[in-house]
Formats: structure tokens, C-alpha cells, sequence
């Protein structure tokens, strides 16, 4: 049996990255769009960071892209 051509290999090996980066980006958009509505559904966002792939940092930075005021400090409760 011949040996398959490096550059063959590569170029396979290359075709499969790009398809699923593809669907790695795909997914990240729809994990970012479901951060969204947690947080304006008023989810914490210390729970929506415990139920998505993403950092604290990058949550942040989802809801200050999409206009999302940050929750208020020592858990929303308000001084009496």
C-alpha cells in the first residue's frame, strides 16, 4: 500500500478544521445570544457564568456589548 502524500494529508486534515471551526463559531454565537437573554430575563450573571462555556470577563463584556447594565454590587439589595 502506497503512503499517502503529506501534503494530501494536510490539505484533509485542514478541510476538517475549517468545517468544524465553522461550527465552533456557530455555536459560541448562540451560546453568546442565550447570555443575553439570561441576563435580561434578569438572571445573575454569576449563574448565567456557572451555565455557559464563558469567563465572568467575557460575560461582562457580552452584556456591555449588547447595552446590559451591570447588576447591581452586594446582590441587588438596596440600603434601607
Amino acid at each position: 500500500m502506497a503512503k499517502k502524500d503529506p501534503l494530501d494529508a494536510l490539505d484533509e486534515s485542514t478541510a476538517r478544521y475549517r468545517e468544524t471551526e465553522a461550527a465552533h463559531e456557530e455555536s459560541r454565537q448562540a451560546v453568546a445570544k442565550d447570555v443575553v437573554a439570561a441576563l435580561k430575563a434578569g438572571k445573575r450573571p454569576t449563574d448565567v457564568v456557572a451555565h455557559s462555556p464563558f469567563t465572568d470577563a467575557y460575560v461582562r463584556k457580552i452584556a456591555r456589548d449588547n447595552d446590559i447594565a451591570p447588576a447591581p454590587r452586594g446582590g441587588g439589595k438596596k440600603p434601607k
